[in-house]
């Protein structure tokens, strides 16, 4: 955990004390309704009354503009928790408007606000067997909330409570059908749901294709077609108001006549960005000119079959059918489409894969229909027009202090939760009313759990081994069977799903392949042989009680990304995820920042008998180098409890693979997650990727290949390398800082006139340099002698000229105004700038294409036309001549000489905003990821999105 603070209320006691009850005495009581009793709590105290409270002022800026985008005073959290935990709570969870009496300022607030929602609704159905059973349910879910031991998803947050409608889930599935009133309504259906906050996802493979005819004697469109308009409006209807796109996933089978031009659709339109960008116009994330290109607001997802698989293996020729009659209208090679599919993830990302027949054996009710579909990050799947509302289980909280995993703590706060979100179904609202009715009669739920990778490293199990995957199989299988078994008790309660009576066998036999995969788990040491042994308990009551009531939900278990939620959490690592880095960046409290290495290594060490000394000197070498290799003291063989997903010793892409498959066949869903290449992954590479999640039994499977998107700013990793050569170490104990002084510039300097025209405006721009180089003046001449313009602009020149000589840099200038749009905006005469949205933006791409060096407008993304024309023929910015510097190269001076670095003065390094920013910085290489839009940081990886760790936004994941 970041915060290593714990609670101490007598937990030890009541662990034991909760430990000592059976899985029955939750159950049925004879009153008929479930009977409570104190785990975590205690009888006569308040859950608030057991932690320390204290008052923070949060404000958020943007970095690159300075802009203040949120502030609000005094808001009260416990003392344990992080800046950055109460941060994303205050500006994402807290409701009513700002500055008036109704606005949430304490999380006892916002916690009682979700929880007694959830025990009045549970007390009005009949969950409950007495109102002492009420309270003990309330205060125990507000004790597991405050000290982030769960946390329900966002939307109930957002909603539950408030005089919003009471929307709790994050997941949607929508349906569409082969007529033009169903594609419209598809349309307005997902217009509300990304206004709610929200995605989803469908499969147009009900639609016929271009190759088919319609009744009227004309040729379809398509459904590729249809996607235009569904993703332009995704792109119009920010979610929930906010800054990021829309969430949604768009599905076509395999056997779909369109599905060539499905595969190709982000491919192609990755090569218009690439085209525009080498053009002049802003194609990064966010950029204005990113909305010409199409289909940028779905993740895509071919839907394949084991037939179809099959014949990849075979080299087979495979059928596409009409969505009519399913006749055969063309026939292709399996292998060469199946080439195609991974050509275009190489090139895109996009698309990922389902695999259709492992997600419908899975299925526990397949007489209602298939499954089709997916959610937008692919973790949940089940029957058209439904929706799942998620929760997530923070797991390094259940590990104790002697390094064992408390499987019977686990198991009672799954129990609790998965009551919660259970009763939840019973006064949410929906965005259609088809949903609504799949989702109240099926009951859908997701529980799940976070800190996954933080809790393998800490009881020293690589998440690449048989050990951590046989860890995480069993934690899985205990989480879903007491899930299930749960929701068997439930249905002797308050009545099975409505649609269990048609899928009773279905359902049943689905519980069955649970308890057999469970069976054939080989636990290999005592922490996951205890965890499987309750486990295999607990699908013992999955059968037999549920043979009895039936179940209450038709799925009970996902794993999603968890990314805002993990951060309320404190978690180190989100979803099924491996940590992202050993080092990371935390806010203090005050103001202030300071870099760490994961408290979660300190543990691990101990946990392989390293000494107290040892273990500081390895600290110490991580937090300088940022990973374990040649760490003074460690073993070779440890180097694989401390591999992450990037960095020196980042996980191969087949040990994200392998880790889904062992977690795989204990979920009701499916798991969010990215598979993550290096950028020289070949097409091969992916296409085994696929291959293999076919044949481990994966749901579903997404990839990424480094650098593969345009659409993105990133950090030269060669730039940044040389860069890191060049400064002082990231961490700076003490700086003295100096009051400015003017350097002014000789009576006689080098100086160069240009003259410019933007948008048929003409103008000359004077730029005179130091001597030693070095930009110290401009001067810009536009418009009319004596006119207003021309001294507007005499004076911002004088402005700009003395910060220049008095030691601003020139790229901060060029960070500030670049980019800045007003008229006249247009052509220019420059050939290496064709366009420009501003004279401003125009002057200072001139001026760093003039002053800044390579690698300085590398990372600002500033280039010439003879670069970016050498780009598009080699793919490489750099010259044919440039060479990779070394370090012990850049360390010498002219004549071979090693030189004393201490000597001079070197700057203090740009303050990292974030870990990503901070993990760049000690490797030297780059996080290959978006900017957030909302503060300017960079985000990092969670699941098949992107999380801020500055503000807790995410890049279309809820």
């Amino acid at each position: 955990m970041t915060e290593t603070t714990r609670p101490t209320n007598g937990r030890a006691d009541k662990r034991a004390r909760g430990a000592s009850q059976s899985a029955a005495s939750a159950g049925a009581s004879s009153a008929g309704g479930l009977r409570i009793e104190r785990v975590f709590t205690t009888a006569g105290r308040h859950p608030y009354d057991e932690v320390s409270w204290e008052r923070r002022d949060v404000v958020q800026t943007n970095w690159k503009t300075g802009e203040v985008v949120f502030e609000q005073r005094s808001v009260e959290f416990p003392d344990f928790w992080s800046v950055n935990a109460s941060t994303i709570v205050t500006t994402k969870y807290f409701r009513g408007a700002l500055g008036t009496p109704v606005r949430e300022q304490s999380l006892r607030a916002l916690i009682d606000r979700v929880v007694k929602t959830y025990r009045k609704a549970g007390e009005d159905f009949g969950y409950f067997a007495d109102p002492d059973s009420a309270e003990i349910f309330e205060h125990e879910l507000t004790w597991m909330l405050l000290h982030q031991y769960f946390s329900f998803n966002s939307p109930v947050w957002f909603n539950v409570g408030t005089a919003s409608p009471q929307q709790v889930s994050a997941c949607f599935i929508l349906s569409v059908d082969d007529s033009m009133d169903s594609i419209l309504n598809w349309y307005r259906e997902e217009g509300f749901i990304f206004k709610g906050g929200s995605g989803a996802g469908l499969n147009l493979s009900r639609i016929r294709s271009s190759k088919e005819l319609l009744s009227s004697g004309g040729t379809a469109s398509g459904p590729v077609s249809f996607m235009r308009g569904a993703d332009a409006s995704a792109g119009t209807i920010k979610s929930g108001g906010a800054t990021r796109r829309a969430a949604k996933m768009v599905v076509l089978d395999v056997d779909h006549p369109d599905i060539e031009e499905f595969i190709e659709t982000k491919a192609n339109e990755e090569r218009k960005i690439r085209a525009l960008r080498d053009a002049g116009f802003d194609m990064d994330l966010g950029g204005k000119d990113i909305t010409s290109v199409q289909y940028q607001n779905a993740n895509n997802s071919v839907r394949v079959t084991d037939e179809f698989m099959r014949a990849v293996e075979d080299g087979a020729d495979f059928g596409l059918r009409a969505r009519l009659d399913n006749r055969v209208i063309e026939t292709v090679d399996a292998r060469a489409l199946f080439d195609k599919i991974a050509l275009a993830a190489w090139e895109c990302a996009d698309p990922g894969i389902q695999y259709d027949d492992t997600i419908n054996d899975w299925h526990t009710n397949p007489e209602t229909g298939r499954i089709t579909a997916s959610n937008p990050c692919s973790e949940y799947m089940s029957l058209d027009n439904s929706s799942c509302n998620l929760a997530s289980l923070n797991l390094l909280k259940f590990l104790r202090d002697d390094d064992t995993f408390d499987a019977e703590l686990f198991e009672k706060a799954v129990e609790l939760i998965i009551t919660a979100m259970d009763i939840s179904i019973c006064f949410a609202d929906f965005p259609t009313e088809a949903i609504g009715d799949t989702t109240r009669a099926y009951r859908q739920l997701g529980i799940g759990y976070a800190n996954l990778g933080a809790l393998l490293m800490a009881t020293g199990h690589g998440y690449d081994s048989e050990g951590g995957r046989t860890f995480a199989a069993a934690i899985t299988s205990l989480m879903t069977g007491t899930a299930y078994r749960r929701s068997a008790e439930l249905a002797g309660i308050v009545g099975a799903y409505d649609g269990y009576a048609r899928n009773a066998d279905a359902h049943k036999r689905v519980m069955r392949k649970h308890q057999a995969a469970n069976d054939s788990l080989r636990p290999i040491g005592s922490l996951d042989a205890a965890v499987h042994k309750r486990a295999t308990k607990a699908w013992d009551g999955v059968v037999k009680i549920g043979e009895a009531n039936g179940y209450r939900n038709a799925q009970a278990s996902v794993l999603a990304p968890t990314g805002t939620i993990g951060f309320m959490m404190d978690c180190d690592t989100t979803g099924i995820e491996p940590d992202f880095s050993l080092v990371k960046f935390k806010k203090l409290v005050g103001g202030g920042s300071l870099q760490i290495v994961n408290q979660t290594i300190p543990r691990a060490l101990k946990k392989l008998g390293y000494t107290a000394e040892t273990a500081e000197a390895i600290v110490e070498y991580i937090a300088e180098n940022g990973h374990v290799v040649d760490a003074p003291g460690l073993r070779p063989e440890h180097y694989e409890v401390f591999d992450t997903a990037m960095g020196q010793r980042a996980i191969k892409p087949l040990g994200h693979v392998r880790m889904m498959a062992a977690a795989q066949p204990f979920l009701s869903g499916a798991i969010s997650k990215t598979v993550n290449l290096p950028e020289s992954a070949s097409v091969s590479d992916i296409a085994e990727v696929y291959l293999q999640g076919w044949k481990l039994g994966l749901k579903a499977l997404a990839v990424y290949r480094d650098n593969c998107k345009v659409g993105q700013p990133l950090a030269d990793a060669k730039a940044a390398k040389v860069e890191e050569t060049k400064a002082e170490p990231v961490t700076v104990e003490k700086v003295v800082y100096k009051q400015p002084t003017r350097k002014r510039l000789p009576k006689a300097r080098p100086s160069q006139t240009r003259s410019f025209s933007v948008g048929g405006a003409e103008g000359y721009m004077i730029s005179g340099s130091y001597p030693d180089d070095g930009l110290g003046e401009v001067f810009l001449k536009l418009g009319k002698q004596g006119s207003t313009l021309a001294g507007v602009m005499d004076a911002f020149s004088i402005a700009v000229s003395i910060a220049l000589q008095y030691g601003v840099p020139l790229e901060t200038y060029v960070q500030k105004f670049t980019n800045l749009k007003f008229e006249p905006a247009g052509l220019t005469d420059d050939p290496d700038i064709r366009m420009a949205q501003s004279i401003m933006d125009y002057i200072f791409r001139r001026l760093a294409l003039d002053y800044l060096s390579f690698d300085e407008r590398s990372e600002l993304g500033i280039y010439t036309a003879t670069e970016r024309a050498r780009q598009v023929e080699t793919g490489s910015y750099l010259p044919a001549e440039a060479e990779e510097v070394s370090e012990s190269e850049s360390l010498k001076n002219d004549a071979g000489d090693e030189v004393d670095t201490d000597q001079f003065d070197a700057p203090v390094p740009t303050t990292a905003r974030t870990t990503s920013e901070l993990f760049e910085k000690i490797t030297g290489t780059s996080v290959d990821a978006p900017l957030c839009l909302t503060c300017g940081t960079k985000m990092r990886p969670s699941g098949s999105c992107y999380v801020c760790e500055g503000c807790g936004s995410t890049s279309g994941c809820s």
